[in-house]
This record gives C-alpha cells, structure tokens and sequence, in this order.
C-alpha cells in the first residue's frame, strides 16, 4: 500500500487528486496540508468528499510529511515544493510536483519565466512527467515535474507528426481553456460576470507555459522548435482544446497521416486518435484522464491541422501526476484513472 500526502489540499487540483485517490485500491491517503483550513476535515471544506475522505487538514511539516508518506503530491504555486525536494528525496520520499519548479532542464529558463532567486536545482534530478514520451525515466525518478495543462495538449497532438519529421519546426498554437485553470484564488478577471458569456485571450505571446513547450518539441524534433502560443479563457468550468496548424514538409494524404497517429499511440490507454473526419470536443474527455486527437490537411496551404482535448483538472494536472505515481511504484499506470467522461 502506497501512502500518499498531498500539500495544498484545498486547491482545485489538490481537491482533484483526493476524488482520484479515494478509489484507488493501492493507495492510502495518510497527509493533507492546507494553509488555510488547518485543523478541519477534508470533508468539511468540500462536502462533494463526504463518505470518501475525511482526513484532517494540517499544517505543512516536513518532518510529518517523511514519517507518514512514501509519496507526496505537490499541489502548491511555484517555488515550494523546490524547497522541501532534497530533504524528501534524502528521506526516501518521492515527490510528483504540480507546479512548475522541476519541469525545465535549464533552470535558467525556469529562472527567467518563474523569478526564482534560486540559482539551480541543487544535487535533485528530476524527469519531466509526461508519461507517453518518458515512461522509462519516470520509472526510475525520486521527482517527477508534473507537465503543465496546456503542454500536455499541445506535446500529445504534435508527438507523432514531430518524431516523423514532416512538419516544419515553427507552430502556432490556439488553445482554450476553462476557468478552473486560473486556479482557487478569487481574481477579478475569474468572476462569473466578467467570464460568462465571453471569450478572451490572454498572456499572449507571453505565457509561461511557452518555454516548456519549446523545450519538449525540441526534442521530440531533434532541433530547435519554436510555437507562436496564443491562450484563451473561455466561459466553462474544466476542459482545454488545443489547435495546432504546421506547414508540413511534403505531400501526405490524411490516410497516411492517420495511420503514423495511430500506429505512434496504438498503446496508450489514455490517448485516443479519432476517426478520419472527427473532431475532438472538450465535453468528450470531461472529468477523465483521456486525450481525444483530430487531425484534418489544409491542401491548400499544405497546413497539417491537429486538434486535441484534455480535461485541464486530470490529464492535464492531478491524473496525469497519479498516472506517473503508479509508474514510479510499479502499479498497473491507469489504476484509479479508469474513469468514463461524464456527458452531457
């Protein structure tokens, strides 16, 4: 039995991680933390969890964290997991971060686009935790960086046609995101009077998730790959649905195109390529850890088209991360993640 702590336990994807957690038959949840909440019970902050958790919240304390947990999810903003990382790992602790602080191979790069005033990882090595590219690595690391929302959506739609080489290595990306992917923390622009009904860009040109994109791509396409990164916050709860447009390097028929899709992910559980001629909807994959893929070829232009959805709340952030907790300790990777999208 796998005993789990989960800090910051009272955000969306902390919240998350416990509804997961709790029907999953290798896991105990033995340690929650929340800034806010100390001394209530789960249950009591998030009625939705009564009858499936009712642990206390606590304080963050390290030395609780080491005597009780074989892995800790850090569901926290960016900057502390990188605090507690080596002290966890020296403890025998593995860590799967949700925030941003392990998932650069430069930290320079996380330097410039986070603020650290921290100079470099230290003496903890880290593996980038996008299970479909680095499964091996993830089975063998003490500190996964758990991809951001967008990344996911974007590295899944362009793996196979970056390996294959038959695009071009300047992409434009169009992403839209639910409201949940701003995060817990009231925000003016989060209001519902200011979001419903409406559909806005945002950090354009400038998102943080543009250098982690850049360096994943990169190395799927064994050169330095560029995106033109465009976010926009749509009036829904969950969900994201990227479109990626890429001049393709040479003539390929949609048959053709659909088949390297195909054959690339033909065993991955979570990552679906959609029939020639359908397209992926956000309400398909909602409250699951599954990847839905469209493709379509602008003939005109010679554009490849990939279209791809994710639930920003599981694939892209606390399913994903329990999808590399039962890599790491050797369970069967979509234990407690064999859920159906619910629709409507």
């Amino acid at each position: 039995m796998v005993r789990v702590g989960i800090l910051g336990a009272t955000g969306y994807t902390g919240v998350e991680l416990i509804r997961i957690l709790s029907n999953h038959e290798d896991v105990q949840i033995k340690y929650l933390s929340s800034q806010n909440f100390n001394g209530k019970k789960i249950e009591d902050v998030y009625h939705s969890l009564k009858g499936f958790c009712d642990a206390e919240l606590h304080e963050l304390k390290i030395d609780d964290i080491v005597e009780n947990c074989d892995v800790v999810f850090a569901a926290l903003p960016s900057g502390y997991a990188m605090n507690i990382a080596e002290k966890l790992c020296s403890s025998g602790v593995k860590l799967i971060d949700l925030g941003a602080d392990f998932r650069f191979d430069d930290f320079n790069m996380y330097k410039e686009w986070y603020g650290s005033d921290k100079n470099d990882y230290g003496s903890v090595s880290r593996v980038y935790g996008l299970p479909e590219i680095h499964r091996q690595e993830i089975k063998k690391a003490m500190v996964v960086g758990n991809p951001g929302c967008y990344p996911t959506s974007v590295i899944l739609g362009l793996a196979p046609a970056l390996k294959s080489g038959m695009i071009e290595s300047h992409i434009i990306v169009d992403s839209k995101s639910g409201i949940s992917g701003a995060g817990h923390s009231p925000k003016l622009g989060n209001m519902y009077a200011e979001c419903n009904e409406s559909i806005k860009p945002y950090n354009v040109a400038n998102h943080r998730h543009i250098p982690e994109i850049e360096q994943e791509l990169s190395k799927l396409n064994f050169e330095d790959t560029k995106v033109v990164f465009t976010p926009h916050l749509t009036p829904m709860t969950r969900g994201i649905l990227s479109t990626m447009y890429c001049k393709l390097k040479k003539d390929i028929s949609i048959e053709n195109l659909h088949d390297i899709y195909s054959q690339f992910y033909k065993d991955e559980y979570f990552v679906k390529v959609l029939n020639i001629g359908e397209y992926p909807s956000t309400k398909s994959v909602y409250s699951s850890n599954f990847c839905h893929i469209g493709l379509e070829i602008d003939k005109r232009s010679n554009t490849l088209i990939v279209m791809s959805s994710i639930d920003n709340l599981v694939k892209g952030a606390s399913g994903q991360a329990v999808q590399n907790m039962n890599i790491m300790f050797g369970i069967d990777e979509n234990k407690g993640l064999k859920m159906v999208p619910v629709f409507p």
